[in-house]
């Protein structure tokens, strides 16, 4: 489908507001591996805007999280100078998640009021609006998952969390894709028609490692057997099904979970260098050429990353950047997989 002019807008609009939500999610990881997730132990999504603006209102903030399990069984040697330097990433974390609402819903309501967007539209957006305040609530759950006796957080609620704003991260990058580029029907060939099916398999492959990357966050896998390609000597480690019953190990088991995302990332790793050499036998776009080169690059940049994380004990520059990566990656594959399929759809309505 054709994307008139006017739409131009709207679509550099999510644009933004996908650079913002990649942001975020970096902002997620740092907060994440500074163990600054905890120290905000209210949630006050209209009021809590403003942070502590005097001495009194520090120390009161403080109180709250001197009485939460984090303080209490790890932390109990902060004084409220190193309160603070956590405070401040967590704070940081939930303002710019407000800030991502208002770019979104004010803009929104300005397209939909002056007609920029059709019928077809409006109700996608309103499904990313929907969806970006779940995410929200789903963070709040997160966070209580470590409030109440034990001070960490669920692996499954911090995965789940990870993978939605991740999900509304492609959705609003595909449509927006879909509004920007104007779909010239000639540019999809028999060579793209063959390598679609690919295509959406690695996007889907890259979408599930990046769910085993969250459980290796949540339970700080990533700490343990820094060694590559080997863990601790071995191509398959000792006490990877330790655990009754068999299927607790691939969401609770440190071993397994690192042993998954390993497997995960070498088999994207060779999956997609295939993928690549295997289109250049045919005519593909301009386009999608470009993209299956920067999907290839961002592939290439995240295997670096993620094995010297690895073998350095995950250092927070590193493991953020690695994060950044593997979203880097998906959307290399979004462009790649969004260009052919919209060709495609021409194709089918002539």
């Amino acid at each position: 489908m054709e994307s008139s002019t006017n739409q131009r807008p709207v679509a550099i609009w999510l644009f933004v507001c996908c650079v913002v939500i990649f942001a975020m999610v970096l902002l997620g990881g740092v907060t994440r591996l500074t163990g600054s997730g905890l120290s905000m132990v209210k949630w006050e999504p209209i009021t809590g805007v403003l942070p502590p603006l005097n001495q009194t209102e520090w120390k009161e903030v403080f109180q709250l999280y001197q009485q939460s399990p984090e303080y209490i069984k790890k932390n109990s040697h902060f004084n409220l100078e190193e309160f603070k330097s956590i405070f401040w990433f967590e704070y940081s974390h939930r303002i710019l998640g407000r800030l991502i609402g208002m770019l979104f819903l004010i803009p929104m309501l300005f397209f939909i009021a002056t007609k920029r967007v059709g019928r077809a539209l409006t109700p996608k957006l309103v499904i990313m609006f929907i969806l970006g305040g779940l995410q929200g609530l789903l963070g709040w759950y997160m966070v209580k998952s470590g409030l109440v006796s034990n001070p960490h957080v669920s692996q499954y609620r911090l995965t789940a969390h990870f993978g939605l704003a991740v999900l509304v991260y492609s959705y609003i990058f595909w449509i927006a894709l879909g509004l920007f580029f104007k779909t010239d029907s000639a540019s999809f060939s028999d060579g793209s028609r063959r390598v679609v099916g690919y295509s959406r398999i690695i996007t889907i492959l890259i979408f599930i490692t990046l769910l085993s990357g969250g459980f290796v966050a949540g339970l700080k896998a990533g700490f343990a057997y820094n060694t590559f390609p080997l863990m601790n000597g071995q191509v398959i480690p000792d006490g990877i099904f330790r655990l009754d019953p068999v299927w607790l190990n691939f969401f609770e088991n440190v071993t397994t979970v690192q042993f998954d995302h390993r497997v995960l990332a070498t088999l994207l790793f060779f999956v997609i260098l295939v993928f690549w050499w295997y289109s250049k036998q045919f005519a593909l776009s301009a386009r999608v050429r470009l993209g299956m080169h920067l999907l290839l690059g961002a592939l290439l940049l995240q295997v670096t990353l993620g094995i010297s994380t690895l073998l350095l004990h995950v250092p927070i520059p590193l493991a953020s950047a690695h994060q950044g990566g593997a979203l880097l990656l998906l959307t290399a594959s979004l462009f790649v997989l969004q260009q052919l399929t919209a060709s495609r759809a021409q194709v089918s309505q002539k």
